[in-house]
């Protein structure tokens, strides 16, 4: 389960950042979104991974993290997937707004130079 796990937040992180070095503005979003699908299984990992333990304290049970499972992890990851969503969005309409304003969905918002009209720029 663990090097599943591990694998897991190798291939979600190499996709992020190979995502957030792309020139389109969606890609970088998309990159973002994935490593910080790969932040939330690292904080999710980090609580230790036990299945059929509860998360909340029993009557009768003594209360060591040899009966129960961490729950803060489980908090700090729903939390930030509220709060990732939400920057999602925020970002998507900036993206947008800019791909409408300079019609190009480029980073730097122009088309990349490939050396062919370097004496040709605005402003040269």
């Amino acid at each position: 389960m663990e090097l599943a796990l591990a694998s897991a937040i190798g291939v979600l992180t190499a996709i992020g950042v190979y995502l957030l070095l792309r020139a389109r503005s969606f890609d970088v979003i998309l990159g973002m979104t994935f490593l910080s699908y790969a932040t939330n299984l690292l904080i999710f990992s980090a609580g230790r991974l036990a299945s059929g333990k509860a998360p909340v304290l029993k009557d009768g049970v003594a209360p060591d993290l040899a009966h129960y499972t961490d729950p803060l992890p489980q908090a700090l990851v729903l939390t930030a997937i509220v709060i990732a969503f939400a920057m999602t969005a925020v970002s998507i309409v900036l993206a947008i707004r800019s791909r409408s304003d300079n019609h190009s969905d480029h980073v730097d918002a122009h088309e990349p130079d490939d050396g062919r009209n370097a004496g040709n720029r605005e402003g040269a």
